[in-house]
């Protein structure tokens, strides 16, 4: 089985690395090729033009891993909108123009989203039933390339299969506990529910999907089984840290990334385990390996 990670920044590589430790040969699109390990053929490419190189013949499943440079409108688009629909014209060029089922091995198209195409949902529950409302521009945007996903890949004997992660967090992405030991973080004044979910859990849910037997949903949620309050995980990394707990912020300020509890029912039900089911976990892990104890 020869994988594609067609994006390889720091989730694509993850993954990639457990494509290549269960035996798979993985093939790694990326700007800087000459930065990825050893295990991944890295091949230099850059999803937002239109010249990519060729898809591997044999190539079983791409995964479209992407992040926008910067924090803007046209660079989401650029990466999401832009970058998928370059990937899929290369899938194209693939397999030829005459629109009928693929006559290749390549049987799914895994594309990374985000928890933000729904927007805000005052608190309550969401899950792959829910119908996406956007809050903003990013989740709009990524609510437009999932849209191309499928209707692109209708037809053609391709599986879509759209993966909404929540707040990634784990090695190198330490923004809340730095925030704690800086004293800079503040516990909303009203609860405000977070959703999120470890580096290694992420990489690891994008190679179940791709690899399990059964054909995959065309949409599942990424996230951990407790959809925590932004307040309770702070004053557990205080806590953790032996640090005061954060202060309250000024009542009425907006929900950043919104306000709802994601559900990974439908994500569990295929069988895959969390090696980090709660934040509790994920930190103390990640704690643990800067060298500080825990009780």
């Amino acid at each position: 089985m020869t994988v594609l990670m067609a994006g390889c920044g720091d989730l694509g590589t993850e993954a990639g690395l457990l494509f290549a430790a269960a035996g798979h040969r993985v093939v790694g699109w990326r700007r800087s090729p000459d930065k990825l390990p050893a295990a991944i053929e890295g091949v230099a490419a850059d999803l937002t033009t239109a010249a990519l190189p060729p898809i591997p013949a044999d190539t079983t499943a791409v995964v479209v891993a992407v992040a926008a440079d910067s924090p803007t409108e046209d660079a989401y688009r650029a990466a999401y909108v832009d970058g998928l629909a370059n990937v899929l014209d290369a899938l194209e060029r693939a397999r030829g123009h005459d629109g009928g089922p693929s006559p290749s091995p390549l049987r799914r198209v895994l594309f990374v989203s985000s928890t933000a195409v729904y927007g805000d949902a005052d608190g309550g529950w969401v899950d792959e039933s829910t119908t996406p409302a956007p809050g903003g521009f990013s989740g709009r945007i990524i609510r437009e390339a999932e849209e191309l996903l499928h209707r692109r890949l209708t037809g053609t004997g391709i599986a879509p299969v759209v993966l909404r992660l929540g707040g990634i967090y784990g090695p190198g992405r330490t923004r809340l506990i730095d925030q704690v030991r800086e004293g800079t973080a503040e516990a909303p004044a009203e609860p405000r529910y977070t959703n999120r979910i470890h580096r290694d859990d992420a990489a690891a849910a994008i190679v179940h999907l791709c690899t399990m037997a059964a054909d995959p949903g065309p949409v599942y949620l990424g996230v951990d089984n407790d959809p925590a309050e932004l307040g309770e995980v702070q004053r557990f990394l205080a806590a953790e840290l032996g640090l005061p707990q954060p202060a309250s912020a000024i009542a009425g300020e907006p929900s950043r990334g919104g306000n709802k509890r994601c559900s990974n029912a439908l994500l569990r039900s295929t069988g895959f385990e969390f090696a980090y089911p709660t934040f509790r976990e994920g930190y103390r892990a990640i704690l643990a390996g800067e060298g500080i104890r825990h009780p």
